[in-house]
C-alpha cells in the first residue's frame, strides 16, 4: 500500500480519527477473528490501532527513512499482532501489538542503514563484536613465535576461531576497514541517549515472550493456589511433602508419621491430585489442555 505524501497525511487523519476500543469489545473482536476467522473484526481491530502504529513510526522518523515507509512497516507490524493475538492471555492488544511493530520498524530500518547492517544474523554480530579482538591476539601470539601471518592465514585462523564461514570474515574485514562507527554512539541529538546498540536484534527471550510467559506463571501460580486451597489439612501436608519439596518425601515415611499405611497415603495421594484436577478444569480450558 504505497503512500505518496498527500496520501500518507489523509491516511493519518483518517487513522487519529479512528474509534476507541474498550477492553471488552477488544476481545470480542480478537475471539471473533481467531475462532471465526472474521476479516470484518479483525480490520475492525487494525483500523483502531492504527493510530498506535502511526505514532511509533514517527519516532523513528530521525533514521532517514520516509515516513510513509515507516508507517507502511509499522502497519505490517500491527497487522502481524492482530492475526498472532491469542485473547485467552489476558494482555491487552495495544502491549501486545507494540512488540510487533517495533520490531517490524527496527527491522526495515536495519535493512536500509548500511553502518547498522554490519551485523545482521547472530553469526555476523559475534564476528563483528569478536573479529578485532582475535585478530589482535592472534598477530600478537603469532609475533611471540617469530611467526608473520598473510592476510588469507589470518583470516582462517579467525573463521576457526570465532566459527564462521571464511567469505563472512573477509567480508566483515572490508567492512571494518572503513572509518570506525561506534555502535555505543548517540543516533542524534533528538534521541535522548539512545545508541545503535538499541538497535541490534536482541537473540535472548523477546518483549511478546516475557510479557506472555510472566503472565502465565502468574496466572498458574494462582489457579494452583485455589486448587490446594480446595484441599483439606490432610491433602494439603501430603501433596506438598510429596511434589512442593526439593528433596520430596517417601510414601512410607509419611505413612509412618500419619499412621497409615503405604497404600492409603498413595490413595490419598491420587485423590488429592484428582480434587485438584476437577478445581483447575473448572478455571479454564486453557488449564484442562495443559494438564492433558
Amino acid at each position: 500500500m504505497a503512500l505518496d505524501n498527500a496520501g500518507d497525511a489523509r491516511f493519518s487523519r483518517r487513522a487519529m480519527k479512528a474509534e476507541m476500543l474498550d477492553a471488552e469489545t477488544e476481545l470480542k473482536l480478537a475471539y471473533a477473528w481467531r475462532d471465526e476467522r472474521c476479516e470484518a473484526s479483525l480490520h475492525r481491530l487494525i483500523n483502531a490501532y492504527m493510530r498506535l502504529a502511526i505514532s511509533m513510526a514517527s519516532k523513528f522518523r530521525r533514521y532517514g527513512a520516509p515516513m510513509n515507509d515507516l508507517i507502511q512497516e509499522a502497519g505490517l507490524g500491527l497487522m502481524k499482532a492482530a492475526d498472532k493475538f491469542d485473547p485467552d492471555r489476558g494482555v491487552r492488544f495495544s502491549t501486545y501489538a507494540v512488540w510487533w511493530i517495533k520490531a517490524s520498524i527496527q527491522d526495515h530500518v536495519m535493512r536500509n542503514w548500511s553502518m547498522v547492517r554490519t551485523g545482521s544474523t547472530s553469526s555476523q554480530k559475534s564476528l563483528f563484536f569478536n573479529m578485532r579482538r582475535v585478530q589482535a591476539r592472534l598477530e600478537r601470539e603469532a609475533q611471540q613465535r617469530g611467526e608473520a601471518l598473510d592476510r588469507h592465514q589470518l583470516h582462517q585462523m579467525i573463521s576457526t576461531e570465532i566459527g564462521v564461514p571464511l567469505n563472512d570474515v573477509e567480508m566483515m574485514h572490508g567492512r571494518l576497514s572503513g572509518s570506525d562507527f561506534s555502535l555505543n554512539a548517540t543516533q542524534s541529538a533528538e534521541d535522548e541517549g539512545r545508541e545503535w546498540i538499541d538497535a541490534l536484534e536482541d537473540d535472548g527471550a523477546q518483549a511478546e515472550e516475557i510479557v506472555e510467559n510472566n503472565h502465565d506463571t502468574a496466572q498458574m501460580r494462582e489457579w494452583l493456589l485455589g486448587a490446594m486451597n480446595a484441599l483439606n489439612e490432610r491433602e494439603r501436608f501430603i501433596v506438598r511433602e510429596r511434589k512442593l519439596l526439593d528433596e520430596p518425601r517417601t510414601l512410607e515415611s509419611l505413612g509412618n508419621e500419619l499412621g497409615l499405611s503405604k497404600e492409603r497415603i498413595r490413595q490419598l495421594e491420587a485423590a488429592a491430585f484428582q480434587k485438584m484436577r476437577k478445581t483447575l478444569e473448572a478455571n479454564s480450558s486453557e488449564v484442562h489442555a495443559f494438564l492433558m
